[in-house]
């Protein structure tokens, strides 16, 4: 009987982490809205904006995928958008033709820099911070 209530009790707590989840993306996603981004959007501009390498230089997309919870395609399609309007730029390895850079624009850090404050508030809103 102890398993079961074991078992029960980590299901429960799983649920609870997705539904903290749910709760704070949904929350991202509203404040960001006005600026055309989703919370996943954001992430990659935001670890892009405080990537080490130094901010303004390139970055590995194979390195951001371990920190953004997409997956690499995923990723690469959002990297793509991002791309599309302005906000990132791609670039390939010199010295490795697999392997691509991305960095913020211009546009893209002014946006970051307008909507970090409003996913800060959000994440504080969701997490009660």
């Amino acid at each position: 009987m102890a398993g079961t209530t074991d078992k029960a009790r980590l299901e429960e707590r799983w649920r609870d982490i997705l539904a903290v989840h749910a709760r704070t993306q949904g929350e991202i996603d509203r404040a960001l809205h006005p600026y055309g981004l989703g919370a996943s959007d954001f992430e990659v501009l935001d670890l892009l904006a405080s990537a080490t390498p130094p901010p303004g230089e390139l970055c590995r997309v194979q390195n951001l995928v371990g920190r953004v919870h997409l997956s690499q395609s995923a990723l690469s399609r959002l990297i793509a958008r991002l791309e599309r309007h302005g906000l990132v730029e791609r670039s390939t390895c010199p010295t490795d033709r697999r392997g691509v850079y991305v960095q913020l624009t211009a546009r893209g850090r002014e946006l970051h820099t307008e909507a970090l404050p409003l996913q800060r508030a959000a994440l504080a809103r969701a997490l009660g911070d």
